[in-house]
């Protein structure tokens, strides 16, 4: 600002150094109404130039797909470690834990056969984490076709013998699709429980996206005790639409289905954690972190290999920007959040008998796309003063924070009573990728997935310095 014009225009000295004083207090006060504000854009600036996400995403999802057991899940075990130390985090360390071993197996097939319109058709299908196998020759018999468990349930005696169709889209009406998830895939956790119940002998699931292509999605099943345990696949929605309009034309149809799969002995495994530890209370902990293990579908790259390398980034950008947090913050790489949880159970009972304190733990499992907030599980003050921080992420479009669940993996500390909040993405592509094949590397968007590494980076900083 060229000051000697205040005096040209007339200006006499005393009213500009009034005017100055005023000016100077005002720009002040309105700086202390925003701290760290600087600081957040330091942040977003360094993850979008500098940002290392990214490349640290494609060296993960080299590996495979990561599933609990696998030679792949000890490689980006081994791989997390390593990444810490060169990164220069404090107190590397593996947290050792047996996970549940499944195995797909070489073969999944199904197709109608000798339809009176189609003669013998292939459907797309693969198994559902937990499946037992066929028989060898696999099963043919009849499908019904049914919307909900209370359809199935109507169909009395009609539904013994029968390989069951469970063919309820996502609602596609639903602006969160996570809603729409929810509101569906209860046919893929407990379809096979309700199908032997019904005297069923297999459950074929369509699978949980509103995307329409031929590729199947996997995910989570669970037995009953009590129940038979009968094979149970996902059908592409594609493959799901077709079977539906045959049943709907023929009524009567015939499918086989074969599955190879099988459950071996629980195998070792471990959770990896570093830190930056506290300059002033190393002993109350922030948690951020992501889920390692993947379905073996795909590489994970955005379930979870995303929140991953962000929990990751949150800690090497505080670092590159020497920013010293006045409490720790803990990176933890979860193992096993897909088929069992065994990684948040032990880390959870490490941290009841832990003499520290966790005063906040922050997830991402949504997804590796642009930030739009942070869902909350607290009580009302501590959310209020989450609230009072959004502006902090208006810039990059993240600043709805609102209460809602968090994150599996934190979901047995906030069972402890701490803070859990989960990074919330836009939602609208996730389930064209989830548990899918389509999870890729290329399905991620750099700048998107450094984004979120910032929304997670300013807000375990300011949580650090501020407490919660």
């Amino acid at each position: 600002m060229n000051l000697l014009k205040f005096f040209n225009w007339g200006i006499k000295p005393i009213s500009f150094l009034l005017f100055l004083h005023c000016f100077t207090n005002s720009f002040a006060q309105a700086n202390n109404n925003k701290p760290y504000a600087e600081i957040a854009q330091q942040i977003i600036r360094t993850a979008l130039a500098e940002g290392q996400a990214y490349r640290l995403l494609a060296e993960l999802t080299s590996f495979g797909p990561r599933l609990s057991g696998s030679p792949q899940a000890a490689a980006a075990v081994e791989w997390s470690r390593q990444t810490m130390m060169k990164l220069g985090f404090d107190n590397v360390r593996l947290q050792e834990v047996m996970v549940p071993h499944w195995v797909r197996g070489p073969i999944e097939e199904a197709a109608v056969i000798n339809s009176a319109t189609t003669g013998t058709i292939p459907l797309t299908v693969c198994a559902l984490g937990g499946s037992v196998a066929t028989p060898e020759m696999g099963i043919v018999a009849e499908v019904v076709e049914v919307k909900s468990f209370e359809e199935l349930r109507t169909l009395g005696k009609k539904a013994e013998g029968k390989i069951i169709f469970f063919n309820r889209p996502m609602d596609a009406s639903k602006i969160n699709t996570f809603e729409a998830y929810g509101g569906a895939v209860n046919q893929r956790g407990s379809g096979a429980i309700e199908a032997a119940k019904a005297g069923g002998v297999a459950a074929l699931v369509r699978s949980m996206t509103t995307r329409l292509d031929d590729v199947p999605h996997t995910g989570g099943m669970g037995y009953q005790d009590g129940v038979p345990k009968i094979p149970a696949a996902a059908i592409s929605t594609i493959g799901a639409n077709l079977l539906s309009q045959i049943i709907a034309q023929e009524k009567t149809v015939r499918l086989r289905l074969k599955l190879t799969c099988q459950t071996l002995p629980d195998a070792p495994s471990a959770n990896v954690i570093g830190e930056l530890t506290g300059a002033e209370k190393p002993e109350e902990v922030i948690v951020v972190g992501g889920h390692l293990d993947s379905w073996d579908k795909g590489t994970g790259a955005h379930d979870d290999g995303a929140g991953c390398v962000q929990s990751i980034e949150v800690l090497r950008l505080l670092k590159a920007l020497n920013l010293k947090p006045k409490r720790t913050i803990r990176a933890v790489m979860f193992i096993n959040e897909e088929n069992g949880l065994r990684g948040a159970e032990a880390y959870g009972r490490e941290a009841a008998m832990s003499k520290g304190k966790h005063i906040a733990a922050i997830e991402s499992d949504r997804g590796g796309f642009a930030p739009r907030g942070f869902s909350v599980e607290t009580d009302s003050a501590r959310l209020a003063r989450l609230v009072s921080w959004a502006y902090l992420f208006k810039d990059i479009g993240a600043d709805n924070i609102f209460r809602g669940g968090s994150g599996a993996d934190i979901s047995v500390l906030v069972r402890q009573g701490v803070p859990g909040i989960g990074l919330v993405p836009e939602s609208q592509r996730y389930f064209d990728y989830h548990h899918s094949d389509n999870d890729v590397l290329a399905a991620v968007n750099e700048r998107e997935l450094n984004l979120g590494a910032a929304a997670m980076a300013i807000l375990c900083y300011v949580v650090a310095q501020e407490g919660l």
